[in-house]
């Protein structure tokens, strides 16, 4: 009997997944956002058990975000292979909010799929969720969606899938652009695949937007160009007409082929908390069991449209690779591999693993959740509960620096553990909040009265999260853990709580943090930290 997928496969902030299979190897892209460096891409040998491979966009020349809003930067990519090495096609995302998208659509490429990848060739910028498919020919075609800032109907900005060649030669876009496919009355149609099957050419996309609405529709045409025809059960996968359905906010997915001839399919969906339809967790990654008949619609091995949570595996070899890294103690090289920061390509600017062998040493540069430079570096929330500790050396000048530990989810929700000083230099520790209310931004401090500190000696911090509770503690040089006397919410780092106001597309973190809105890049060292997840 076949093994059994748990879903998600990708747990923890990982959306929008592009799969394709090499050989045996398998592999899934999905969307970073702000967090650098940029798209993560994970390897499988049999479809259940996966492991972190490569951040692909990892150097200043290839991706740039300082200034990215939130839940800007890099969306939706869509890997591929053809004629010997792997296309990766993503978009930039520098403006999300209002009535525009300024969507760079980029190209790199590599012949290894750990790289290195070259420099970015730019294709457009008429909207995003950019996709390449390869024809049979060897023609290459570019597909997004294209956003019309003029439509203000509801979901009417969303103008349909775009269609144009791509000159492997001139390295850009060439010929006509054509609206190949407008989508169902379910409207906000994006996150274009095409496949080629059976004579016919499959278009895969999202609609319903990536909320509770969400959902997967097929259409399928004799010509490149369309016309398309819709599957006429509508949405061959989605969550909104299942409330109870342990996978929410279903829809983006993309199609593979076992070497056996079977069918997956891959796509977003969250898992929000029971009775409070907060998304901790973010959106993840799920896959599902499809048949798909010679000339047929493909439809859910189970039936229906809702996604189940558990599916039956390939029959496959099993591969089982190492349990990722989840206790950190810093040495000098590259940074461990599950931890990110947000935005800059310049890390040296943000942290140092050699100033101080056996430390991390993060400089504190601008304020909480500032866009360019913001100094932190952190682990995703996978579970909805978990456990995290670190130790800092830090000798603050006053108020206008702070270091510790940080719960975040943007610059408009988070929990902060911070060590500070008064103006006079006594250090202490104080809790800020923000939790998304009007004035938007404006920080809370939920203690009655700042805890002391002593004048020198390392500070340990640690937080418990069990589904929407936040507990810290702290314990002095040789001293026990205590306590700090309050629970925050933790469902507020979610999605939902975010809003469109506040970005609402990535997932929440734990990690170690240094500002210094004085701009002395006053360094705060980190002797360790810890991620342990645990069940709910």
């Amino acid at each position: 009997m076949n093994a059994i997928i748990q879903n998600p496969i990708l747990r923890g902030f990982n959306p929008d997944p592009s799969i394709l299979r090499v050989g045996d190897d398998y592999y899934i892209a999905t969307s970073t956002f702000e967090w650098f460096p940029g798209v993560q891409i994970h390897h499988s040998r049999d479809l259940q058990n996966w492991r972190l491979l490569t951040r692909p966009l990892n150097r200043e020349s290839q991706l740039d975000m300082r200034g990215a809003e939130e839940s800007g930067g890099v969306w939706a990519p869509c890997l591929t292979h053809a004629d010997g090495k792997f296309w990766l096609i993503f978009s930039d995302l520098k403006r999300r909010t209002g009535s525009f998208k300024d969507s760079r659509n980029y190209l790199v490429t590599a012949d290894n799929i750990e790289g290195p990848w070259s420099d970015p060739i730019y294709l457009n910028g008429s909207g995003f969720d950019p996709s390449l498919f390869h024809d049979d020919d060897g023609r290459k075609y570019l597909l997004n969606m294209v956003w019309n800032h003029r439509n203000t109907e509801k979901g009417g900005k969303f103008g349909g899938i775009l269609c144009q060649e791509y000159s492997v030669e001139e390295q850009r876009l060439v010929g006509p652009i054509t609206n190949i496919y407008r989508g169902t009355d379910l409207r906000l149609t994006e996150g274009p695949h095409l496949y080629k099957r059976d004579g016919w050419y499959w278009l895969l996309t999202a609609e319903g937007g990536t909320e509770y609405n969400h959902a997967v529709t097929i259409a399928r045409s004799r010509n490149l160009l369309g016309p398309y025809e819709t599957d006429p059960a509508k949405h061959m996968l989605t969550s909104k007409d299942a409330p109870d359905a342990e996978l929410q906010r279903s829809g983006h997915a993309d199609i593979v082929e076992t070497q056996d001839g079977e069918f997956y399919m891959v796509h977003l969906c969250s898992r929000p908390l029971p009775g409070l339809k907060r998304s901790v967790c973010g959106r993840e990654t799920a896959i599902q069991k499809i048949i798909w008949e010679p000339g047929e619609f493909p439809r859910l091995a189970h039936g229906g449209n809702v996604p189940a949570a558990q599916v039956p595996a390939p029959d496959l070899p099993v591969q089982v690779w190492p349990e990722p890294q989840r206790e950190f103690d810093f040495a000098p090289g590259p940074l461990p591999q599950p931890l990110q920061w947000l935005r800059t390509p310049q890390a040296t600017r943000i942290f140092s693993l050699e100033d101080r062998p056996g430390w991390l040493r993060i400089f504190g540069r601008e304020s909480p959740g500032n866009r360019f430079e913001h100094a932190v570096v952190m682990h995703r929330q996978t579970e909805w509960a978990y456990d995290a500790e670190t130790e800092v050396e830090f000798a603050p000048q006053g108020y206008l620096q702070m270091a510790g530990l940080l719960c975040y989810y943007n610059a408009y929700l988070f929990h902060y553990l911070a060590i500070t000083a008064t103006e006079d230099g006594a250090r202490e520790l104080i809790v800020m909040s923000v939790k998304g209310d009007y004035p938007i931004g404006a920080v809370d401090y939920p203690l009655d009265q700042p805890i002391p500190l002593p004048a020198t000696g390392a500070i340990r911090l640690g937080v418990s999260v069990d589904r929407d509770r936040l507990n810290f503690r702290y314990a002095l040089p040789g001293g026990e853990w205590q306590p700090v006397p309050v629970t925050l919410d933790a469902s507020l780092l979610a999605d939902e709580a975010a809003g469109n106001a506040c970005g609402s597309h990535t997932g929440a973190f734990v990690g170690m943090a240094a500002h210094d809105i004085a701009g002395t890049a006053t360094p705060a060292d980190f002797s360790h930290f810890r991620y342990m997840p645990r069940p709910a």
